[in-house]
């Protein structure tokens, strides 16, 4: 390809690699793929034109990290915790005949808006996933619901080579390695931390509460957690 090598084109093309990635799974699991499912046209449209927009430089930028993209959030979209309506008004791209709006990504909303905007937070992050794939399994009553890579030790196992070569590979985004931001205090940062010993990707990994466990069972310190994330975000979190 002609032209500079920005962060929009190194992910672009991680998420055009991630087409043809193919992963065993134990029986009742299925992977969730927006860049290869019946949407994958205009998944491909939204993400080009989000990248696009706030990464066409090539300014490094700290990884943010969560566990896996969600059936009807990131795998709908595939903009990492921005949900359809959001993208939209947000972004000015056209994210016409999705609709979908998840708790996660207001939150999340708030602390970018509070941050200074998304041309500001963009500018200085890349947010992304452990997994870059969305997983699913179905349950004791047949319902397919989202599950994350480190639900069962035989699904990590046979994930575990993927997740950290898909590890390495974001990081040549032009990632700052100083400090990498983790979404999910548990279990999420408990995987990362371990691979962090052995791989050394990242100087400092900082712990923060994924948002559905604020939304849901902490509403009442949602500004607390907020503030959390800003000293964070800010480089005060010591």
């Amino acid at each position: 390809m002609n032209g500079p090598v920005t962060v929009a084109r190194r992910i672009l093309q991680f998420n055009e690699e991630l087409t043809e990635t193919t992963l065993k799974l134990p029986p009742g699991f299925t992977v969730i793929n927006p860049f290869s499912g019946p949407q994958k046209e205009r998944v491909r449209e939204v993400t080009t034109a989000f990248y696009n927009k706030y990464y066409d430089d090539d300014k490094p930028r700290r990884l943010v990290l969560g566990s896996s993209p969600a059936r009807r959030g990131t795998a709908v979209t595939g903009v990492p915790f921005e949900d359809a309506k959001l993208l939209e008004s947000e972004t000015g791209v056209d994210v016409g005949g999705y609709a979908v709006s998840r708790p996660s990504a207001g939150f999340l909303h708030d602390v970018i808006s509070r941050y200074g905007g998304r041309e500001k937070f963009y500018a200085d992050f890349v947010m992304s996933f452990v997994c870059p794939l969305g997983l699913a399994r179905t349950n004791a009553k047949g319902k397919e619901v989202n599950c994350n890579y480190y639900e069962s030790k035989k699904l990590l196992a046979l994930l575990h080579s993927f997740l950290v070569d898909a590890l390495e590979r974001q990081l040549a985004f032009g990632i700052d390695t100083s400090v990498c931001y983790c979404i999910g205090s548990g279990e999420n940062f408990a995987f990362l931390s371990k691979v962090n010993e052995s791989q050394r990707f990242f100087r400092k990994i900082v712990p923060l509460e994924h948002p559905r466990f604020i939304t849901q069972y902490n509403r009442d310190r949602e500004e607390e957690f907020a503030e959390k994330y800003l000293s964070a975000f800010r480089g005060r979190d010591d």
